[in-house]
C-alpha cells in the first residue's frame, strides 16, 4: 500500500519500447500450470524535453516500436511504474481486516464455549 500510494503523483505520458529482452522463459510449474515467458521491456519517453530511457521487468512481451502507457514520479522522471492502481493494496487490506474480524470473533465463540463446558462439569461434578 505504502508504494502504490507513493506513486499516486506520478504523472502519465506515452512511451515507446526500444528493447525487449527475455527475463524469464516460460514453463511448465510441478503442478503442471503454465507458465508465461516474462521480459524486461527498456521504453523510451521524454519530461521536460529531456529523454530517458528506462527499463520495465516481468513484462508480458511487447514488440519494438508499441507505445504503452507508463507513470513518472515528478521529482525524479526516472523513476517510473505501470500502474498507479490502489486496487490490489486495498483489497489485500480489506482482505486481511475480513480475516482478524473473522479470527477475533472465532476466538471468542471458543472461549464462550468453553467457558460454558467449564460449567458444565462443574455442575455435574456437583450433582446438579
Amino acid at each position: 500500500f505504502v508504494i502504490n500510494n507513493k506513486n499516486q503523483d506520478y504523472i502519465e505520458t506515452q512511451a515507446t519500447v526500444s528493447k525487449v529482452g527475455l527475463s524469464q522463459e516460460a514453463y511448465t510449474d510441478v503442478d503442471g500450470n503454465y507458465v508465461e515467458a516474462t521480459y524486461d521491456v527498456t521504453v523510451k519517453y521524454t519530461v521536460d524535453d529531456k529523454d530517458y530511457e528506462e527499463v520495465l521487468g516481468g513484462m508480458s512481451k511487447y514488440s519494438v516500436g508499441d507505445k504503452i502507457k507508463i507513470y513518472y514520479n515528478p521529482s525524479d522522471p526516472s523513476q517510473i511504474t505501470q500502474t498507479k492502481s490502489l486496487v490490489l493494496p486495498i483489497a489485500f487490506m480489506v482482505g486481511g481486516l475480513a480475516s482478524l474480524i473473522g479470527g477475533i470473533v472465532s476466538a471468542s465463540s471458543a472461549l464462550k464455549k468453553h467457558k460454558d463446558m467449564k460449567n458444565q462439569e462443574e455442575e455435574w461434578k456437583s450433582g446438579k
